[in-house]
C-alpha cells in the first residue's frame, strides 16, 4: 500500500492513497449498521405511540435512549481507537451490537426493548467513530470531502431503510425478527472488516494533560463544524419521530408519513457524495456548506409549524434532506484536515458526541415544546435552533479546506 504526505495543518499528515472500494466498503457497512439500527424502531414508536401510552414528552426520551449511551461512551471508544488502532474497536463494537440485538430477540415488553435499544446504542459509539477515524486514515486528504460524502450516504440509506425495511419486518414477523435481522447485519459487518479491512498502526503521540484536552474542545476549528452538525443530526432525529406523530395528528395516514421519513433519509443519501465532491473541487467551501445547510434546516422546521399537511412534510424533508447531506461532509472534512492523525479517533468521537447531543436535543425541544403549547410550535422551536446554528456556521473558513497531492 502506498503512503504518501499530504500536507495539512500542524505539519505532514501521512494518508494512504491506494486504498480501493473493496477496503472502505466494509465502513461503509458499519455506518449503515449504526443508522439502520437507530432508525429501525423509532419510527415506528412514533406512529403508535398513543397506543403504546406514551405523550410526546416520553416519545421524545424514548427516541433518545439509543443516544444516551452514545453521549458518555462515544469520545472514550475515539480516545480507545487511537491507542490501539480503529479496527479491533470497530470489530468489537459490531459484536456488542450484536449481543445487545439478541436482547430484543428473546425479551418481551418495553422495558427489555428499551434495554436493547440502549446497549445498542453502546456498540454504535465504539464502531461508529472508529469507523470515521478509519475513513480519514486511509484516504487522500485532498478526498475527504468525497469518501465522507459517500460514508454519510450509507448512513443515509441506514436512517431511509430503518423506518420502512424495519415496519415491513414488524408487521411479517413481529419485534424480534426486526432485532434478529440486526443481528446478522452486525456479525456479517464485523467479519467483513476482519478480512477486507486492513490493521491500521496507531501513530506515536504525546500524552494530553487536562489543559490541552480543554484547549482542543473549545478551540473554534472543533466547536463551529461540531455544532452545525449537530443541527443537522438534531434535525434528523426530530423529524424521524415527530414526522409521524405529526401525521397522526393530522390526519395524515402512518405510511404517508413514513415515506416522508424516508425521503428525508434517501435525499440526503443522494446529496452527500455530490456535496463531498464539489467540496473536494473547491467550488463548495466549508462556511457556505454550513450555511447553506442549517438554513436549509431551519425552513424545513417552518414549513411544517406553519402549514402541517401531507405536502409541507414532503417539502420539510426534501429541504432538510438536502440541508443536512450539504454540511455532513465539509464539516466532517475540515474537522479531519484539522487533527493530528494521531488524535483522529479522540476527535471524531468528540465529534460524535456533539452530533448524538443533537439527536437526543432535537427529539426533546419538538416534543417538549410541542406537549406544552402543540406539536406545530415545537416545530417552529426548533427552526430558531436551526436559525442559531446558520449564525455559528457563518463563523466557518470560506476555503473548502481541499488538500492538494503534493
Amino acid at each position: 500500500m502506498a503512503v504518501r504526505a499530504a500536507f495539512g495543518q500542524g505539519g505532514h499528515v501521512p494518508v494512504q492513497t491506494t486504498t480501493p472500494l473493496p477496503r472502505l466498503a466494509p465502513l461503509y457497512a458499519a455506518g449503515f449498521v449504526t443508522a439502520f439500527g437507530a432508525n429501525g424502531i423509532a419510527a415506528a414508536v412514533g406512529g403508535a405511540h398513543r397506543e403504546l401510552g406514551l405523550t410526546l414528552a416520553s416519545l421524545g426520551v424514548f427516541l433518545a435512549l439509543y443516544d444516551v449511551a452514545e453521549l458518555v461512551l462515544k469520545p472514550v471508544f475515539g480516545a480507545l481507537s487511537d491507542r490501539i488502532g480503529p479496527r479491533p474497536v470497530i470489530v468489537g463494537g459490531l459484536l456488542v451490537f450484536a449481543a445487545a440485538s439478541l436482547i430484543g430477540v428473546f425479551g418481551a415488553g418495553p422495558f427489555w426493548l428499551g434495554l436493547a435499544r440502549l446497549l445498542q446504542g453502546a456498540g454504535a459509539s465504539a464502531f461508529s467513530p472508529a469507523s470515521s477515524a478509519a475513513v480519514a486514515r486511509l484516504v487522500p486528504a485532498h478526498r475527504r470531502g468525497t469518501y465522507f460524502g459517500r460514508y454519510g450516504s450509507w448512513k443515509g440509506l441506514g436512517y431511509a431503510g430503518g423506518p420502512v425495511i424495519g415496519a415491513v419486518v414488524v408487521q411479517v414477523g413481529g419485534t424480534p425478527w426486526l432485532f434478529a435481522l440486526l443481528v446478522v447485519l452486525a456479525l456479517v459487518t464485523a467479519a467483513a472488516v476482519l478480512v477486507a479491512v486492513e490493521p491500521i498502526t496507531p501513530l506515536p503521540r504525546q500524552r494530553a494533560n487536562l489543559a490541552a484536552m480543554v484547549r482542543a474542545a473549545t478551540d473554534r476549528q472543533f466547536v463551529v463544524p461540531v455544532t452545525v452538525l449537530a443541527v443537522g443530526s438534531a434535525a434528523i432525529g426530530a423529524l424521524t419521530g415527530m414526522l409521524p406523530a405529526l401525521g397522526s395528528d393530522v390526519g395524515v395516514p402512518l405510511l404517508v408519513s413514513t415515506l416522508a421519513v424516508a425521503v428525508l433519509a434517501v435525499v440526503s443519501s443522494l446529496v452527500q457524495p455530490v456535496a463531498g465532491r464539489l467540496h473536494d473541487a473547491g467550488r463548495l467551501t466549508t462556511g457556505l456548506a454550513g450555511t447553506v445547510g442549517t438554513a436549509a434546516v431551519a425552513l424545513a422546521f417552518l414549513a411544517l409549524a406553519s402549514a402541517p399537511s401531507a405536502v409541507s412534510m414532503f417539502l420539510a424533508a426534501l429541504l432538510a434532506g438536502v440541508g443536512v447531506a450539504t454540511l455532513t461532509p465539509a464539516a466532517f472534512a475540515h474537522l479531519a484536515g484539522t487533527t493530528p492523525p494521531e488524535r483522529l479517533g479522540r476527535t471524531m468521537g468528540s465529534a460524535e458526541l456533539g452530533r448524538e447531543t443533537g439527536d437526543a436535543v432535537g427529539p426533546l425541544v419538538v416534543g417538549g415544546v410541542g406537549s406544552a403549547l402543540a406539536l406545530p410550535f415545537g416545530f417552529a422551536a426548533f427552526a430558531v435552533v436551526a436559525l442559531v446554528g446558520t449564525l455559528v456556521a457563518s463563523r466557518l473558513p470560506a476555503d473548502s479546506g481541499a488538500r492538494q497531492p503534493d
